[in-house]
Protein backbone atom coordinates (compact mmCIF):
# COMPACT_ATOMS: atom_id res chain seq x y z
CA UNK A 1 0.00 0.00 0.00
CA UNK A 2 1.22 3.59 -1.18
CA UNK A 3 2.11 6.52 1.41
CA UNK A 4 -1.32 8.03 0.94
CA UNK A 5 -3.32 5.56 1.19
CA UNK A 6 -2.05 4.70 4.34
CA UNK A 7 -2.47 7.98 5.73
CA UNK A 8 -6.14 8.14 4.24
CA UNK A 9 -7.01 4.70 5.81
CA UNK A 10 -5.27 6.14 9.59
CA UNK A 11 -7.23 9.41 8.98
CA UNK A 12 -10.70 7.42 8.63
CA UNK A 13 -10.00 5.13 11.88
CA UNK A 14 -9.38 8.33 14.00
CA UNK A 15 -12.38 10.30 12.45
CA UNK A 16 -14.30 6.81 12.96
CA UNK A 17 -13.25 6.57 16.48
CA UNK A 18 -13.50 10.15 17.07
CA UNK A 19 -17.51 9.73 16.32
CA UNK A 20 -17.64 6.48 18.03
CA UNK A 21 -16.34 8.73 21.09
CA UNK A 22 -18.30 11.19 20.70
CA UNK A 23 -21.24 9.20 20.25
CA UNK A 24 -20.77 7.45 23.89
CA UNK A 25 -20.25 11.01 25.50
CA UNK A 26 -23.47 12.17 24.27
CA UNK A 27 -25.62 8.83 25.09
CA UNK A 28 -23.82 8.81 28.60
CA UNK A 29 -24.77 12.88 28.73
CA UNK A 30 -27.97 11.84 27.92
CA UNK A 31 -28.61 8.80 30.33
CA UNK A 32 -26.60 11.23 33.16
CA UNK A 33 -29.65 13.75 32.52
CA UNK A 34 -32.12 11.44 32.41
CA UNK A 35 -31.32 10.04 35.71
CA UNK A 36 -31.06 13.94 36.84
CA UNK A 37 -34.34 14.16 35.87
CA UNK A 38 -36.25 11.06 37.27
CA UNK A 39 -34.29 12.05 40.34
CA UNK A 40 -35.58 15.62 40.24
CA UNK A 41 -38.65 14.50 39.48
CA UNK A 42 -39.00 11.65 42.62
CA UNK A 43 -37.93 14.57 44.97
CA UNK A 44 -40.75 16.72 43.21
CA UNK A 45 -43.37 14.14 43.88
CA UNK A 46 -41.78 13.70 47.26
CA UNK A 47 -40.72 17.20 48.18
CA UNK A 48 -43.17 17.38 51.20
CA UNK A 49 -41.83 16.03 54.74
CA UNK A 50 -43.53 15.28 57.67
CA UNK A 51 -42.07 14.98 61.03
CA UNK A 52 -43.43 13.43 63.47
CA UNK A 53 -42.31 13.78 67.30
CA UNK A 54 -43.27 10.88 70.12
CA UNK A 55 -41.52 9.65 73.18
CA UNK A 56 -42.66 6.16 73.79
CA UNK A 57 -39.90 4.02 72.52
CA UNK A 58 -42.00 1.15 72.47
CA UNK A 59 -44.21 2.81 69.27
CA UNK A 60 -41.07 2.70 67.10
CA UNK A 61 -41.92 0.19 65.23
CA UNK A 62 -45.30 0.73 64.32
CA UNK A 63 -44.85 4.74 63.76
CA UNK A 64 -42.53 3.29 61.06
CA UNK A 65 -44.14 0.69 59.86
CA UNK A 66 -47.64 3.57 59.70
CA UNK A 67 -45.08 5.97 57.96
CA UNK A 68 -43.96 3.37 55.22
CA UNK A 69 -47.85 2.55 54.29
CA UNK A 70 -48.82 6.33 54.36
CA UNK A 71 -45.86 6.76 51.87
CA UNK A 72 -46.99 4.30 49.57
CA UNK A 73 -50.66 5.54 49.21
CA UNK A 74 -49.27 9.43 49.72
CA UNK A 75 -47.18 12.19 47.95
CA UNK A 76 -45.80 12.74 51.53
CA UNK A 77 -42.70 10.71 53.24
CA UNK A 78 -42.82 11.00 57.02
CA UNK A 79 -40.02 11.20 59.25
CA UNK A 80 -40.65 9.54 62.62
CA UNK A 81 -38.21 11.24 65.59
CA UNK A 82 -37.88 9.73 69.09
CA UNK A 83 -36.96 12.66 71.67
CA UNK A 84 -36.24 12.65 75.61
CA UNK A 85 -39.96 13.21 77.05
CA UNK A 86 -38.19 15.66 79.86
CA UNK A 87 -39.35 19.35 78.60
CA UNK A 88 -41.02 17.69 75.83
CA UNK A 89 -43.32 20.84 74.79
CA UNK A 90 -40.20 23.22 75.23
CA UNK A 91 -38.34 21.20 73.14
CA UNK A 92 -40.70 21.58 70.34
CA UNK A 93 -41.34 25.32 70.99
CA UNK A 94 -37.23 25.59 70.91
CA UNK A 95 -37.22 23.55 67.74
CA UNK A 96 -40.85 25.44 66.09
CA UNK A 97 -38.98 28.89 66.66
CA UNK A 98 -35.47 27.63 65.21
CA UNK A 99 -33.42 27.87 68.52
CA UNK A 100 -32.91 23.93 68.32
CA UNK A 101 -30.39 21.71 66.23
CA UNK A 102 -33.50 19.94 65.70
CA UNK A 103 -35.88 20.11 62.78
CA UNK A 104 -39.10 21.00 63.96
CA UNK A 105 -42.12 18.89 64.22
CA UNK A 106 -45.05 19.16 61.80
CA UNK A 107 -47.05 17.15 64.47
CA UNK A 108 -46.66 14.98 67.16
CA UNK A 109 -48.01 12.91 70.08
CA UNK A 110 -48.18 14.58 73.40
CA UNK A 111 -50.88 13.55 76.46
CA UNK A 112 -53.67 15.30 76.63
CA UNK A 113 -53.01 17.52 80.32
CA UNK A 114 -50.42 19.08 78.06
CA UNK A 115 -52.62 20.72 75.50
CA UNK A 116 -53.62 23.70 77.52
CA UNK A 117 -49.73 24.45 77.43
CA UNK A 118 -49.42 23.44 74.10
CA UNK A 119 -51.96 25.45 72.35
CA UNK A 120 -51.44 28.77 74.29
CA UNK A 121 -47.31 28.70 73.05
CA UNK A 122 -49.05 28.24 69.36
CA UNK A 123 -47.81 24.48 69.45
CA UNK A 124 -51.15 23.29 69.00
CA UNK A 125 -53.86 24.58 66.70
CA UNK A 126 -57.44 23.71 65.84
CA UNK A 127 -57.75 20.31 63.30
CA UNK A 128 -59.07 20.49 59.93
CA UNK A 129 -61.89 17.94 61.16
CA UNK A 130 -63.97 20.01 63.84
CA UNK A 131 -67.12 18.06 63.53
CA UNK A 132 -65.38 14.66 63.72
CA UNK A 133 -67.10 13.72 67.09
CA UNK A 134 -70.51 14.44 65.38
CA UNK A 135 -69.68 11.40 63.30
CA UNK A 136 -72.36 8.53 64.41
CA UNK A 137 -69.45 5.60 64.26
CA UNK A 138 -67.56 8.02 66.64
CA UNK A 139 -69.85 9.41 68.92
CA UNK A 140 -66.94 9.23 72.41
CA UNK A 141 -67.42 11.48 75.66
CA UNK A 142 -64.11 10.56 77.09
CA UNK A 143 -62.30 11.52 73.62
CA UNK A 144 -63.95 14.36 72.96
CA UNK A 145 -63.49 16.22 76.70
CA UNK A 146 -60.20 15.19 76.29
CA UNK A 147 -58.94 16.55 73.20
CA UNK A 148 -61.32 19.90 73.59
CA UNK A 149 -60.08 23.34 74.97
CA UNK A 150 -61.63 26.56 74.89
CA UNK A 151 -64.93 24.90 72.66
CA UNK A 152 -62.36 23.80 70.04
CA UNK A 153 -60.69 20.11 69.26
CA UNK A 154 -57.28 20.59 69.19
CA UNK A 155 -55.66 16.98 68.53
CA UNK A 156 -56.52 14.22 67.37
CA UNK A 157 -57.20 11.00 70.48
CA UNK A 158 -55.25 8.37 69.40
CA UNK A 159 -55.31 5.99 72.50
CA UNK A 160 -55.90 5.79 76.28
CA UNK A 161 -55.26 4.93 79.33
CA UNK A 162 -58.61 3.86 81.83
CA UNK A 163 -59.04 1.19 84.61
CA UNK A 164 -61.81 -1.60 84.91
CA UNK A 165 -62.32 -4.65 87.32
CA UNK A 166 -60.43 -7.58 86.52
CA UNK A 167 -61.72 -10.97 88.12
CA UNK A 168 -60.55 -14.96 87.83
CA UNK A 169 -63.64 -16.24 86.36
CA UNK A 170 -63.14 -19.70 87.28
CA UNK A 171 -63.32 -18.83 90.53
CA UNK A 172 -66.07 -16.88 90.37
CA UNK A 173 -67.97 -19.62 88.43
CA UNK A 174 -67.07 -22.14 90.84
CA UNK A 175 -68.53 -20.16 93.27
CA UNK A 176 -71.69 -19.33 91.77
CA UNK A 177 -71.89 -23.51 91.14
CA UNK A 178 -71.86 -23.27 94.94
CA UNK A 179 -74.44 -20.74 95.31
CA UNK A 180 -76.96 -22.97 92.99
CA UNK A 181 -76.71 -25.84 95.06
CA UNK A 182 -77.30 -23.44 98.31
CA UNK A 183 -80.58 -21.86 96.74
CA UNK A 184 -81.61 -25.42 95.02
CA UNK A 185 -81.03 -27.40 98.80
CA UNK A 186 -82.93 -24.33 100.77
CA UNK A 187 -85.73 -25.04 97.88
CA UNK A 188 -85.87 -28.63 98.30
CA UNK A 189 -86.34 -27.92 102.26
CA UNK A 190 -88.76 -25.51 101.73
CA UNK A 191 -90.90 -27.86 99.86
CA UNK A 192 -89.85 -30.75 101.95
CA UNK A 193 -91.50 -29.28 104.83
CA UNK A 194 -94.37 -27.87 103.04
CA UNK A 195 -94.64 -31.85 102.19
CA UNK A 196 -94.40 -32.63 105.87
CA UNK A 197 -96.37 -30.25 107.41
CA UNK A 198 -99.72 -31.20 104.83
CA UNK A 199 -98.96 -34.94 106.56
CA UNK A 200 -97.12 -36.28 102.96
CA UNK A 201 -94.22 -37.85 104.68
CA UNK A 202 -93.92 -40.41 101.42
CA UNK A 203 -93.74 -37.78 98.94
CA UNK A 204 -91.29 -35.73 100.97
CA UNK A 205 -88.49 -38.74 101.12
CA UNK A 206 -89.33 -39.46 97.78
CA UNK A 207 -88.12 -36.10 96.72
CA UNK A 208 -85.05 -35.68 98.62
CA UNK A 209 -82.18 -35.69 96.43
CA UNK A 210 -78.31 -36.07 96.70
CA UNK A 211 -76.18 -32.97 94.97
CA UNK A 212 -78.20 -30.94 92.05
CA UNK A 213 -76.63 -30.78 88.22
CA UNK A 214 -76.46 -27.15 86.70
CA UNK A 215 -75.48 -26.59 83.17
CA UNK A 216 -72.41 -24.33 81.84
CA UNK A 217 -75.11 -21.75 81.22
CA UNK A 218 -76.91 -21.56 84.50
CA UNK A 219 -73.65 -21.54 86.18
CA UNK A 220 -72.18 -18.90 84.05
CA UNK A 221 -75.14 -16.85 84.11
CA UNK A 222 -74.97 -16.96 88.02
CA UNK A 223 -71.20 -15.88 88.07
CA UNK A 224 -72.53 -12.82 86.07
CA UNK A 225 -74.85 -12.08 89.12
CA UNK A 226 -72.41 -12.35 91.11
CA UNK A 227 -69.82 -9.52 89.89
CA UNK A 228 -70.27 -7.22 91.89
CA UNK A 229 -71.87 -3.46 91.24
CA UNK A 230 -71.44 -1.56 94.80
CA UNK A 231 -68.33 -1.70 96.50
CA UNK A 232 -71.38 -3.37 99.63
CA UNK A 233 -71.63 -6.24 97.29
CA UNK A 234 -67.60 -6.93 97.23
CA UNK A 235 -67.44 -7.01 101.01
CA UNK A 236 -70.40 -8.98 101.16
CA UNK A 237 -68.71 -11.13 98.68
CA UNK A 238 -65.38 -11.42 100.74
CA UNK A 239 -66.91 -12.43 103.76
CA UNK A 240 -69.01 -15.67 102.28
CA UNK A 241 -66.49 -16.73 99.60
CA UNK A 242 -64.89 -19.49 100.80
CA UNK A 243 -61.79 -19.09 99.34
CA UNK A 244 -59.08 -21.91 97.58
CA UNK A 245 -55.72 -22.55 99.47
CA UNK A 246 -54.07 -21.08 96.79
CA UNK A 247 -55.86 -17.13 97.02
CA UNK A 248 -53.81 -14.95 98.99
CA UNK A 249 -56.51 -11.75 98.66
CA UNK A 250 -60.17 -11.14 97.67
CA UNK A 251 -59.18 -8.06 96.04
CA UNK A 252 -55.98 -6.35 95.72
CA UNK A 253 -54.94 -3.66 93.35
CA UNK A 254 -52.25 -0.44 93.48
CA UNK A 255 -53.48 1.16 96.10
CA UNK A 256 -50.31 3.87 95.57
CA UNK A 257 -50.74 4.94 92.15
CA UNK A 258 -53.78 7.46 91.55
CA UNK A 259 -55.23 6.07 88.09
CA UNK A 260 -56.07 2.96 89.85
CA UNK A 261 -57.75 4.60 92.81
CA UNK A 262 -59.07 7.20 91.20
CA UNK A 263 -62.61 5.67 90.44
CA UNK A 264 -63.42 5.47 94.65
CA UNK A 265 -63.39 9.21 94.76
CA UNK A 266 -66.62 9.07 92.95
CA UNK A 267 -68.29 11.12 89.92
CA UNK A 268 -68.57 14.09 92.48
CA UNK A 269 -64.94 16.11 92.36
CA UNK A 270 -64.60 18.44 89.71
CA UNK A 271 -61.42 19.55 88.47
CA UNK A 272 -62.11 22.13 85.32
CA UNK A 273 -65.16 20.86 84.46
CA UNK A 274 -66.35 17.81 81.52
CA UNK A 275 -63.17 19.40 79.50
CA UNK A 276 -60.98 19.89 82.34
CA UNK A 277 -60.09 23.56 80.50
CA UNK A 278 -62.50 25.70 83.35
CA UNK A 279 -60.67 27.10 86.02
CA UNK A 280 -64.37 28.27 87.19
CA UNK A 281 -65.30 24.88 87.66
CA UNK A 282 -63.57 23.32 90.57
CA UNK A 283 -65.27 21.53 93.13
CA UNK A 284 -62.80 19.06 95.44
CA UNK A 285 -64.10 19.75 98.78
CA UNK A 286 -67.77 18.40 99.11
CA UNK A 287 -70.32 16.16 100.95
CA UNK A 288 -70.28 13.53 98.19
CA UNK A 289 -66.32 13.43 97.84
CA UNK A 290 -66.18 13.25 101.44
CA UNK A 291 -68.35 10.17 101.81
CA UNK A 292 -66.36 8.34 98.68
CA UNK A 293 -63.37 8.90 100.11
CA UNK A 294 -64.27 7.69 103.66
CA UNK A 295 -65.79 4.38 101.94
CA UNK A 296 -62.53 4.13 100.49
CA UNK A 297 -60.71 4.04 103.59
CA UNK A 298 -63.37 1.90 104.97
CA UNK A 299 -61.98 -0.53 102.29
CA UNK A 300 -58.48 -1.13 104.21
CA UNK A 301 -60.51 -3.21 106.91
CA UNK A 302 -61.74 -5.74 104.50
CA UNK A 303 -58.61 -5.95 101.87
CA UNK A 304 -55.54 -5.20 104.22
CA UNK A 305 -53.35 -3.75 101.51
CA UNK A 306 -49.59 -2.15 102.39
CA UNK A 307 -48.96 0.85 100.31
CA UNK A 308 -45.68 0.74 100.18
CA UNK A 309 -43.71 -2.06 98.09
CA UNK A 310 -46.78 -2.54 96.79
CA UNK A 311 -46.76 -2.03 92.38
CA UNK A 312 -49.18 -2.45 89.59
CA UNK A 313 -46.95 -5.57 88.05
CA UNK A 314 -46.59 -7.30 91.45
CA UNK A 315 -50.21 -7.16 91.38
CA UNK A 316 -50.70 -8.07 88.29
CA UNK A 317 -48.23 -11.39 88.44
CA UNK A 318 -50.56 -12.23 91.54
CA UNK A 319 -53.81 -12.72 89.46
CA UNK A 320 -51.76 -14.48 87.19
CA UNK A 321 -50.44 -17.22 89.26
CA UNK A 322 -54.07 -17.35 90.62
CA UNK A 323 -53.51 -15.86 94.00
CA UNK A 324 -56.19 -12.64 93.54
CA UNK A 325 -60.02 -12.80 92.96
CA UNK A 326 -60.62 -9.55 92.18
CA UNK A 327 -58.28 -5.99 90.77
CA UNK A 328 -58.15 -3.23 89.10
CA UNK A 329 -55.96 -3.65 85.92
CA UNK A 330 -54.98 -0.52 83.61
CA UNK A 331 -55.20 -1.24 79.81
CA UNK A 332 -52.46 -3.18 78.34
CA UNK A 333 -54.24 -5.74 80.61
CA UNK A 334 -55.91 -6.45 78.08
CA UNK A 335 -53.17 -7.71 75.64
CA UNK A 336 -51.26 -9.34 78.91
CA UNK A 337 -54.44 -11.38 80.02
CA UNK A 338 -54.68 -12.63 76.37
CA UNK A 339 -51.30 -13.17 75.73
CA UNK A 340 -50.76 -15.31 79.04
CA UNK A 341 -53.86 -17.46 78.44
CA UNK A 342 -52.73 -18.26 75.11
CA UNK A 343 -48.98 -19.48 75.84
CA UNK A 344 -50.17 -21.44 79.33
CA UNK A 345 -48.79 -18.92 82.58
CA UNK A 346 -52.72 -18.09 83.26
CA UNK A 347 -54.24 -21.53 83.71
CA UNK A 348 -57.96 -19.64 84.40
CA UNK A 349 -60.17 -17.84 82.45
CA UNK A 350 -61.62 -14.55 83.32
CA UNK A 351 -63.39 -11.54 82.15
CA UNK A 352 -63.37 -7.63 82.85
CA UNK A 353 -66.12 -5.71 84.57
CA UNK A 354 -66.94 -1.90 84.63
CA UNK A 355 -65.87 -0.44 88.36
CA UNK A 356 -68.05 -0.84 91.35
CA UNK A 357 -69.94 2.15 92.64
CA UNK A 358 -69.30 3.38 96.16
CA UNK A 359 -72.77 3.22 97.03
CA UNK A 360 -75.93 2.90 94.81
CA UNK A 361 -76.15 6.54 95.16
CA UNK A 362 -72.22 7.36 95.09
CA UNK A 363 -71.19 6.28 91.27
CA UNK A 364 -67.92 5.50 90.44
CA UNK A 365 -65.84 7.35 87.43
CA UNK A 366 -62.57 6.17 86.13
CA UNK A 367 -59.86 8.21 85.26
CA UNK A 368 -58.46 8.58 81.77
CA UNK A 369 -55.13 9.96 79.72
CA UNK A 370 -55.40 10.45 76.18
CA UNK A 371 -52.25 10.48 74.21
CA UNK A 372 -53.14 12.45 71.14
CA UNK A 373 -51.75 13.43 68.23
CA UNK A 374 -51.57 17.58 67.97
CA UNK A 375 -50.69 19.78 64.88
CA UNK A 376 -47.56 22.04 65.08
CA UNK A 377 -48.91 25.52 64.67
CA UNK A 378 -45.33 26.19 63.38
CA UNK A 379 -45.62 23.82 60.51
CA UNK A 380 -45.64 24.84 56.71
CA UNK A 381 -47.86 21.64 55.76
CA UNK A 382 -50.83 21.25 57.79
CA UNK A 383 -53.22 20.13 55.36
CA UNK A 384 -50.78 17.19 55.02
CA UNK A 385 -50.43 17.03 58.97
CA UNK A 386 -54.09 16.64 59.45
CA UNK A 387 -54.13 14.17 56.64
CA UNK A 388 -51.63 11.86 58.11
CA UNK A 389 -53.21 12.13 62.02
CA UNK A 390 -56.55 11.43 60.65
CA UNK A 391 -54.76 8.21 58.93
CA UNK A 392 -53.24 7.33 62.43
CA UNK A 393 -56.38 7.97 64.67
CA UNK A 394 -58.13 5.25 62.67
CA UNK A 395 -55.53 2.44 63.05
CA UNK A 396 -54.78 1.72 59.14
CA UNK A 397 -55.52 -2.03 58.50
CA UNK A 398 -53.07 -2.16 55.93
CA UNK A 399 -50.20 -3.44 58.09
CA UNK A 400 -49.39 -3.25 62.13
CA UNK A 401 -52.26 -3.34 64.32
CA UNK A 402 -51.85 -0.13 67.43
CA UNK A 403 -53.25 -2.83 69.94
CA UNK A 404 -51.37 -5.81 68.61
CA UNK A 405 -48.31 -4.23 68.57
CA UNK A 406 -47.83 -2.46 70.93
CA UNK A 407 -50.39 -3.26 73.69
CA UNK A 408 -51.64 0.59 73.22
CA UNK A 409 -55.93 0.90 73.44
CA UNK A 410 -57.16 3.00 70.21
CA UNK A 411 -59.61 5.25 70.51
CA UNK A 412 -61.08 4.91 67.26
CA UNK A 413 -62.62 1.56 66.10
CA UNK A 414 -63.32 -1.75 67.84
CA UNK A 415 -60.55 -3.07 70.84
CA UNK A 416 -59.67 -6.92 69.85
CA UNK A 417 -59.95 -9.45 73.46
CA UNK A 418 -61.88 -7.48 75.20
CA UNK A 419 -65.65 -8.94 74.41
CA UNK A 420 -67.69 -6.82 76.46
CA UNK A 421 -65.85 -3.77 75.47
CA UNK A 422 -65.86 -2.71 78.75
CA UNK A 423 -62.37 -0.58 78.21
CA UNK A 424 -64.33 1.65 75.89
CA UNK A 425 -67.13 2.05 77.87
CA UNK A 426 -65.27 3.07 80.87
CA UNK A 427 -63.03 5.34 78.69
CA UNK A 428 -66.55 6.88 77.14
CA UNK A 429 -67.72 7.66 80.59
CA UNK A 430 -64.27 8.49 82.52
CA UNK A 431 -63.22 11.62 83.52
CA UNK A 432 -60.14 12.59 81.56
CA UNK A 433 -57.10 14.08 83.54
CA UNK A 434 -57.68 18.01 83.11
CA UNK A 435 -55.21 20.43 80.83
CA UNK A 436 -54.86 23.74 83.28
CA UNK A 437 -51.91 24.39 83.81
CA UNK A 438 -52.41 25.81 87.36
CA UNK A 439 -53.93 22.40 88.38
CA UNK A 440 -50.58 20.97 87.13
CA UNK A 441 -49.47 18.97 90.54
CA UNK A 442 -52.84 18.38 91.58
CA UNK A 443 -52.77 14.60 90.62
CA UNK A 444 -49.41 14.29 92.73
CA UNK A 445 -51.09 16.08 95.66
CA UNK A 446 -54.32 14.11 94.62
CA UNK A 447 -52.04 10.70 94.80
CA UNK A 448 -50.57 12.20 98.37
CA UNK A 449 -53.84 12.28 99.76
CA UNK A 450 -55.61 8.95 98.36
CA UNK A 451 -52.09 7.43 100.31
CA UNK A 452 -53.04 9.28 103.87
CA UNK A 453 -56.31 8.29 103.64
CA UNK A 454 -55.88 4.74 102.85
CA UNK A 455 -53.58 4.38 105.88
CA UNK A 456 -55.99 5.87 108.62
CA UNK A 457 -55.54 10.18 108.11
CA UNK A 458 -58.07 12.18 108.78
CA UNK A 459 -60.46 12.04 105.32
CA UNK A 460 -62.37 15.64 106.20
CA UNK A 461 -58.88 17.48 107.03
CA UNK A 462 -57.23 16.18 104.02
CA UNK A 463 -59.65 16.31 101.39
CA UNK A 464 -60.06 20.28 102.97
CA UNK A 465 -56.37 21.01 102.43
CA UNK A 466 -56.34 19.75 99.33
CA UNK A 467 -59.17 21.44 97.88
CA UNK A 468 -57.43 24.91 99.30
CA UNK A 469 -53.84 24.02 98.07
CA UNK A 470 -55.59 23.84 94.49
CA UNK A 471 -58.13 27.12 94.95
CA UNK A 472 -54.94 29.25 96.28
CA UNK A 473 -53.71 28.12 92.95
CA UNK A 474 -56.04 28.39 90.57
CA UNK A 475 -57.08 31.98 92.40
CA UNK A 476 -54.27 33.35 93.32
CA UNK A 477 -55.15 34.12 96.88
CA UNK A 478 -52.94 32.76 99.74
CA UNK A 479 -55.95 33.47 102.24
CA UNK A 480 -58.60 31.16 100.23
CA UNK A 481 -60.45 28.73 102.96
CA UNK A 482 -63.31 26.32 102.63
CA UNK A 483 -65.90 26.16 105.14
CA UNK A 484 -65.58 22.95 106.85
CA UNK A 485 -68.38 20.15 106.08
CA UNK A 486 -69.30 18.31 108.91
CA UNK A 487 -70.19 14.47 107.80
CA UNK A 488 -73.81 13.24 108.57
CA UNK A 489 -73.62 10.80 111.75
CA UNK A 490 -75.30 7.37 110.21
CA UNK A 491 -78.14 6.92 112.96
CA UNK A 492 -78.06 3.09 114.36
CA UNK A 493 -81.61 2.25 115.07
CA UNK A 494 -82.33 1.10 118.53
CA UNK A 495 -83.22 -2.49 119.09
CA UNK A 496 -86.92 -2.96 120.08
CA UNK A 497 -87.22 -4.36 123.77
CA UNK A 498 -89.19 -7.51 124.16
CA UNK A 499 -90.06 -8.19 127.52
CA UNK A 500 -89.53 -11.99 128.07
CA UNK A 501 -92.56 -13.86 129.07
CA UNK A 502 -92.52 -14.94 133.07
CA UNK A 503 -92.22 -18.46 134.16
Amino acid sequence: MGYKKRFYAALLIVVLAAGVFAVGKSGMQMKAEQEQAQQESFLNRRKDTLRLWYTDESLTDYLNAAAVAYGEMSDVRVETVLIDDSEYVEEINEASLGRSDREKPDLYLITNDCLEKAYLAGLAKEISDQNMFRNIDFENHGAEAAVTYDKNVVAYPFYYEACALLYNKTYLKEYARLQLEAEADLAAGEAAQAQADAGNVEEEAAGEESGHAFSEEEIARKAMECLPDTIAELEDFADNYNAPEQVEAVFKWDVSDILYNYSFAGDHLIVGGENGDDPDQIDIYNLETLQCLTTFQNLNQFFSIETRGVSYDQVMQDFLDGKIVFTVAGTEAVNRMAQAQADGSFAYEYGFYSMPDLTEELKSRSLSITTCIAINGYTEFEEQANDFAQFMMKDWTSGLNLQESTGKMPVYGYPVYDENHTFSGAYHESMPIPKMMTTGNFWVQMEIAFTEIWEGGDVNALLKSLSEQVMRQVTGDDSYTEEYIELPVEEVPEEEYVEEPQG
